[in-house]
């Protein structure tokens, strides 16, 4: 199942050349070989599997002209995504055996259109993280070199679908976590715009800027199953109204008298020789196919870094208080009540959480909230309105997705150093607009990521613009060493 689509999985399914049972046994067999050095699994989900499987059979075989094209092919969720009764730990200790008693919106409407869960996927702890390397259950290796992280915090989900285990996968993305891994896993993932895929069963990280999206192996892929989860949802109060700019209707539009903008701030020193290289071949690439490029600039892109890691840190802080013990996580046992608060969270929350708990608690405290929270969200402000002023010049931007490819685990001890991974993607999330990785090359055979950002609501422009790419290259086919290995 390496490189099947899951257009090319479900004509298969309709016309009998398989099963939902033999898809569901492959990639179960799959996951089992690729474990042995990934740990992209945090729970193999194999009873709801099959019950999911021989249901999807069913809806096949009564109604195989309605079904919808996910029914009976395999997938995975990030174990931040709440499932009815199955364990959900965010990657944390905290969470060590918690059954969520209910399903999350954007996971039941993939369980409604007959997708098939193989499992919940190992991630960053509490999504906190560029590498997961700070998951308490073990770092995830990516399939292209295992001794490299996979990116983060939903580094399980690319790697899986990298190593050819499943077709698509569902992760969340609060300043890159989505795009970045998977630009470091040769794979395509997307943000929608904030508000268009509900958080309703999302396990928060920082409520204004999470947002749940899909990675897959092609763009087309992603837009059926960006299509599946997408619309309003009344149990989320972000849950934007509006009707839903179906991306299928105009994938194959292409990018002729289009305007692409590339910051020239997205481009700096930072950024390896190698994927610069690459993503300026990219440009060409759509230059060619009727394109215009122009330059463009996002001046506050030097402080949204700053601003990022005032307001996501506030917000856990706050969403991370009610795991104290009594309301929610795993208690340690103390004679006092301040002694059981103190330990509990101690050994509960991993060493990144404790970080970003105590940045976001000082920059809401008393005397400190104006100077750091107010400020930092004026100056958010004034990222989102700097994108709708590009915007009004161009119709998308081009850009880097990383400024590097995966990089050794251990290599980023020191923290900044790891937040700056996230420099070009986690402006978008600041300003909520919608954003998709698309293979654009290799660097020393390690995957490199164009980004395509688009302005909000206009998620079906950003799938265009990438669908244009992809269908000029062929980056996207090319299989991991890991998921050779795995088949």
């Amino acid at each position: 199942m390496t490189l099947d689509t899951i257009g090319g999985l479900a004509a298969a399914l309709r016309d009998g050349r398989t099963t939902p049972r033999a898809l569901l046994a492959d990639a179960l067999t799959h996951v089992e070989r690729s474990e042995q050095g990934l740990n992209a699994y945090l729970t193999v989900t194999r009873e709801l599997a099959e019950q999911q499987a021989d249901a999807a059979a069913r809806a096949l075989e009564d109604h195989p002209d309605t079904a919808s094209p996910l029914c009976g092919i395999p997938m995975a969720l990030k174990d931040v995504l709440c499932v009815d009764g199955i364990e959900t730990t965010a990657g944390s200790k905290m969470l060590q055996g918690f059954k969520p008693p209910y399903t999350g919106t954007a996971v039941q409407r993939l369980f409604d259109a007959g997708a098939v869960c193989v499992g919940k996927t190992n991630c960053d702890e509490f999504a906190m993280g560029s590498s997961t390397e700070n998951s308490a259950y073990g770092p995830v290796g990516n399939p292209w070199d295992i001794e490299r992280v996979p990116g983060g915090s939903s580094g399980g989900s690319a790697a899986t679908v990298a190593a050819g285990s499943v077709p698509y996968s569902l992760g969340t993305d609060t300043g890159g976590s989505i795009r970045q891994p998977a630009a470091l896993c040769g794979v395509v993932g997307f943000k929608p715009t904030y508000g268009r895929v509900s958080r309703y069963g999302l396990i928060a990280f920082a409520s204004s800027l999470d947002q749940i999206g899909p990675f897959t192996r092609t763009v087309e892929d992603c837009a059926l199953v960006y299509s599946a989860i997408a619309g309003h949802d009344p149990r989320d109060s972000t849950s934007d109204p509006r009707a839903l700019d179906d991306p299928l209707t105009s994938l194959h539009t292409g990018v002729a008298g289009m305007r692409l903008g590339i910051p020239r701030e997205y481009l700096g020193p930072g950024t390896e020789p190698g994927v610069r290289a690459a993503v300026e071949a990219a440009f060409h690439v759509l230059e060619g196919q009727g394109a215009t490029l122009h330059e463009v600039s996002l001046p506050s892109t030097d402080v949204a870094l700053s601003v990022y890691y005032i307001i996501a840190p506030a917000e856990c802080s706050s969403n991370l208080a009610r795991y104290d013990g009594v309301r929610f996580g795993n208690r340690v046992e103390r004679a006092s009540l301040t002694d059981m608060y103190l330990q509990t969270r101690d050994a509960g929350f991993g060493t990144e959480v404790k970080r970003r708990i105590m940045l976001g608690t000082y920059a809401l405290s008393s005397g400190y909230y104006d100077a750091y929270y107010r400020q930092a969200q004026k100056v958010r402000t004034l990222v989102s309105q700097e994108f709708e002023a590009v915007f009004n010049e161009v119709d998308a931007i081009v850009c880097p997705t990383s400024p590097s490819v995966a990089f050794p685990m251990g290599s980023h001890d020191d923290p900044l150093s790891m937040y700056m991974c996230d420099v070009v993607t986690l402006p978008a999330n600041l300003a909520g607009i919608p954003g998709m990785s698309v293979p654009c090359g290799f660097v020393d055979g390690l995957p490199v990521g164009l980004q395509v950002l688009a302005p909000r609501f206009e998620d079906s422009r950003v799938f265009r613009v990438a669908h244009a790419y992809e269908q000029a290259t062929t980056f996207h086919t090319m299989p991991s060493p890991y998921a050779n290995e795995a088949a």
